[in-house]
């Protein structure tokens, strides 16, 4: 099932070959209702098999409308945790290593995740394909751009830690398209990476069981119509049921944080008036606009 929220928080189900949202909304009403404080996990993902049942129920009367005509916000509306996999290929790491522009002085040659750690984003980075990417200026006296990076996400479907690599893909509700906007420079890659808008997470959310093997599915990105990242997650240096190990080894999971599993080669700048469009086999293609702040 693809699910997606679009306009005033809606929820709908995609049907990409029609090219359709079924407006299936009311399925939220199976959501228990919360009271302060709030859970720290998305509330929506932690109940997904009920949702699901219900948006099952629901899709046969469920008005229909133009995939074209609605605004698509980010699938997932509140992830406790944002965790990226830096260097996670090892054509971006020759070529952060060879740009001056991306290794700003940091050593890349012996990169990889078991030394380096995974980083994080901030949630108030997060936005949909319909809110674009708003840049911001480079800092005053430092040589800074700003850089797309096209990931494929998974989105944690319940709550674990050490959770064993054979167990992986168990906790893990489905997957989305990235955009790990960063801003380049020597500053510390929270700072760079956290920027409003910078989190890019659509066009909606497959689940687990649609997408299946996360580990051989075809990515790609062009800005305007210029081809620049090309490649499979085959090459993932950690796949995800190993990111999945790695990061629950240092963090709790919960059910709606979100795993960007890093970038191939090719990232690059992108400018004010540009146009992002991603494809991931199984998902499907997302266009986000770039605007200045």
């Amino acid at each position: 099932m693809k699910l997606c929220r679009f306009g005033n928080n809606r929820l709908g189900v995609v049907d990409p070959a029609a090219q359709t949202v079924a407006d299936v909304s009311a399925a939220l009403k199976v959501l228990p209702a919360q009271r302060y404080p709030l859970p720290n996990h998305d509330l929506m993902i932690a109940h997904l098999p009920k949702v699901r049942a219900a948006a099952r129920r629901l899709l046969p009367r469920a008005k229909k409308m133009p995939l074209s005509r609605v605004k698509l916000l980010a699938p997932v509306a509140n992830p406790g945790k944002i965790i990226i996999a830096p260097l996670n290929y090892a054509d971006h790491a020759e070529e952060a290593a060879k740009d001056p522009q991306l290794a700003h002085g940091r050593d890349f040659k012996n990169a990889e995740i078991a030394r380096w750690g995974m980083a994080m984003k901030a949630t108030s980075a997060l936005v949909g394909p319909s809110q674009g990417v708003s840049l911001r200026r480079p800092l005053v006296g430092m040589e800074n751009r700003n850089d797309h990076e096209l990931e494929l996400v998974a989105v944690v479907g319940r709550r674990g830690t050490g959770i064993r690599r054979e167990d992986a893909l168990k906790y893990i509700a489905g997957y989305c398209i990235g955009l790990d906007m960063s801003l380049r420079g020597p500053q510390f890659p929270c700072f760079r990476k956290s920027i409003d808008t910078y989190a890019v997470l659509g066009p909606w959310l497959v689940t687990a069981d649609e997408l299946g093997n996360p580990d051989a599915v075809d990515i790609q990105l062009w800005v305007n119509e210029e081809a620049r990242q090309k490649s499979n997650t085959r090459h993932l240096v950690y796949d995800v049921p190993r990111l999945v190990e790695f990061a629950s080894s240092f963090y709790t999971l919960e059910p709606g944080d979100l795993i960007y599993t890093g970038t191939p080669g090719g990232v690059g700048p992108v400018k004010a008036g540009d146009r992002i469009i991603s494809e991931i086999q199984g998902i499907g293609r997302m266009v986000v606009e770039v605007r200045d702040a």
